[in-house]
């Protein structure tokens, strides 16, 4: 089993400095409504952007394997946060833009329910505390 280790530095006001184990490190902050300086990414959108590039990897990798060409990849992430404290994402939905000339749609849908289904791990976490929808819009 793999343990991951992230501290997280308090810089000032609602800022706050968040490292990687590989090293890399991120700002989290709030909105100014909210008493935070927008200085950094908001704590909950972090947790899309995370759905999106864990998703993305894997298929950016599985279409490499499988020989699926496509120009360009998007990943789009709608979510519906709750109203009342906790609150939280219950609906999130992830749509998978593709660009690019004769796309193999029945590859690429594979590519794609490869991540969704066996190898995201973020996507995985989700589905324990919202409903997960998912698209594909093949751009030619």
């Amino acid at each position: 089993m793999t343990s991951n280790i992230v501290t997280t530095e308090w810089k000032k006001n609602l800022l706050f400095k968040s490292d990687n184990p590989n090293g890399a490190s991120v700002l989290m902050d709030t909105s100014f409504a909210n008493g935070g300086n927008e200085v950094g990414a908001s704590p909950k959108a972090l947790m899309l952007s995370s759905l999106a590039g864990c998703s993305g990897l894997d298929v950016v990798k599985i279409a490499e394997k499988m020989r699926v060409n496509f120009d360009d990849l998007k990943i789009v992430v709608k979510a519906n946060l709750t109203d009342e404290h906790p609150k939280f994402y219950d609906k999130v939905h992830v749509s998978y833009h593709f660009y690019g000339e004769d796309l193999n749609q029945e590859k690429l849908e594979k590519v794609v329910n490869l991540s969704i289904e066996k190898y995201c791990g973020v996507m995985e976490m989700f589905r324990q505390f919202a409903t997960v929808t998912t698209e594909i819009i093949y751009n030619n």
